[in-house]
């Protein structure tokens, strides 16, 4: 059963992907809850994979972790980051799942003997799926991106699903589609058509949408607002322009000021509780608009050509920057294409170094010539889950003399594992869900670096890892310098390390990245922002 207090707001694309239904829906989101609304936002991803654990950050770019473990679309962080709460498994829906969860019910026999077909029985799981979120929390709003464009068939069923759940939802849901209207140069004018084009598909498969979103380059004059309203049978107060930004956090302004939340709540019948000032929000885009000071960071890894890939990453770094009022210039610098011989050329100028999570022994010797040139030339430096990984293999090598030291992930029989697979781990043979995954506690050790930015001792944070740090290596490995700054208490599992006797030297074993949001920047890239900003 459906809670009738709440309402539901279904988003779908056309034309081509990657026009942002994400920022859009964290958008709107954040406006409704400027308003004093209890929001929530989840992805359906057409894609038959489980979840995108086991892709290829090309294929899919990043994959976001949840606190309770789930492997997801990085859209989710988007949601988390602009709504400032967390997001679970039931915030990222796939194909994959749909199917695992429906074959596995015929397999029990809860169909009873009947045929299993894409409707009902398909349609009903998405369904059930999509309103999941209700039944954890009272929320006044559930916004639901279905991801790709409309016409693909992967999207089919979902579409079918939503169509039915709009009715069965009498007066509590809406859809919005967003769409492209581009512009023409050679005949100096924006194109209509493949706006009616992509609305007449979702015509045909039975939903008329209440809201047009168009994503454009050029402003969308009355003119052709009225036009569009016309031939695609929505209000002209209901075609709302989404014009290009210079950052994804111009949009929900943008949004505002193009009356989204105002249309929205008007056709849902639903009073305006308040105006939303989004007073933190400005005053985040005055520090990332107006920066005071001016640093260049480089991230060392082997997706840098694809830097979704990184989303997390390069958005924590956003947010610190526009804390400390401080324009960040990242260098994005592939792994495989460091060398001695260019070594200086490409990190000396640099006021600090991150080195990026990752997988497989690819571009790992670039990652370990940057840490060991960043740890004797004094540059602050942060290390993330590899990043931390690739530090201890350098330190081991380079400063203890343990020449093979290494991961048993990159060399299975190295003589020296001071990285090793976590006991649980051996044996498994399923790649998908099986990590390290999700919230673990860990406690700081005072008058470090790390416990100086959280200044907290105990914190907790996102994991999704298969390999940790071999406690047999700490005792040697402290005697010449590097600390362990953050244990896991219940596991006995270094969380972090670092160098007490340099400027500024973290590295953690966990992602601080997907508890970076607007209103609250991440301490950890704070404290290495400032260490930066000193540097310089």
């Amino acid at each position: 059963m459906t809670n009738s207090s709440t309402k539901y707001i279904f988003v779908t694309g056309g034309v081509t992907s990657s026009l942002g239904k994400g920022i859009v829906s964290a958008s709107l989101g954040k406006l409704l809850v400027e308003r004093g609304h209890s929001v929530t936002i989840q992805k359906l991803d057409p894609y038959i994979n489980v979840d995108p654990g086991t892709m290829n950050p090309y294929e899919h770019g990043e994959c976001y972790v949840t606190d309770d473990g789930a492997e997801t679309d990085l859209d989710l962080g988007h949601y988390e980051r602009f709504l400032n709460h967390s997001t679970s498994q039931a915030n990222n829906v796939t194909t994959g799942r749909i199917y695992q969860t429906v074959i596995e019910k015929e397999r029990k026999g809860d169909y009873l003997g009947k045929t299993v077909q894409i409707i009902p029985h398909i349609t009903d799981e998405i369904k059930r799926r999509i309103q999941i979120l209700e039944e954890k929390k009272d929320f006044d709003f559930i916004i639901t991106e279905i991801g790709g464009t409309v016409g693909d068939i992967e999207a089919l069923p979902y579409i079918e699903a939503v169509r039915q759940l709009k009715w069965e939802l009498d007066n509590n849901a809406i859809f919005i589609h967003l769409t492209l209207v581009p512009f023409l140069a050679a005949a100096a004018e924006l194109k209509t058509k493949p706006t009616q084009h992509s609305v007449k598909t979702l015509l045909e498969a039975g939903i008329q949408p209440d809201i047009l979103v168009c994503r454009t380059e050029h402003a969308i004059n009355e003119k052709i607002k009225h036009k569009i309203a016309k031939f695609c049978n929505v209000e002209k107060d209901a075609v709302i322009q989404s014009i290009d930004a210079k950052t994804i956090y111009e949009v929900p302004i943008l949004m505002q000021k193009e009356g989204l939340d105002k249309i929205v709540l008007k056709k849902l019948n639903t009073k305006c509780n308040k105006t939303p000032n989004l007073l933190k929000w400005k005053k985040f885009l005055n520090g990332l608009q107006n920066p005071k000071k001016e640093i260049t960071i480089g991230l060392v890894g082997k997706y840098v050509s694809l830097q979704d890939a990184y989303k997390s990453i390069s958005e924590s770094i956003i947010h610190a920057g526009a804390k400390k009022c401080c324009k960040i210039n990242v260098e994005w610098i592939d792994s495989e294409g460091v060398s001695m011989k260019n070594l200086s050329d490409k990190l000396n100028h640099l006021n600090g170094l991150i080195v990026a999570p990752g997988f497989g022994d690819r571009g790992i010797d670039g990652k370990i010539l940057a840490i060991k040139f960043v740890r004797e030339n004094n540059i602050p430096f942060l290390g993330i889950c590899l990043g931390m990984q690739t530090a201890v293999i350098e330190f081991s090598r380079n400063v203890i003399g343990l020449k093979n030291a290494n991961s048993t992930e990159m060399d299975s029989k190295t003589k020296h594992p001071v990285i090793d697979l976590m006991n649980e781990q051996k044996g498994l043979k399923n790649k998908g869900g099986t990590m390290r995954l999700g919230a673990y506690e860990c406690k700081l050790k005072l008058k470090t670096n790390i416990y100086n930015a959280y200044k907290k001792t105990n914190i907790s944070e996102r994991h999704r890892h298969r390999y940790e740090f071999n406690n047999s290596y700490l005792e040697k490995l402290e005697k010449n310098g590097l600390i362990a700054s953050g244990i896991n208490q219940k596991n006995n599992l270094v969380e972090a390390v670092e160098i007490p006797n340099h400027k500024w030297f973290v590295g953690v074993q966990f992602h601080p990245e997907y508890k970076s949001t607007v209103d609250k920047p991440h301490p950890l890239f704070c404290g290495f922002v400032e260490a930066c900003i000193n540097n310089k």
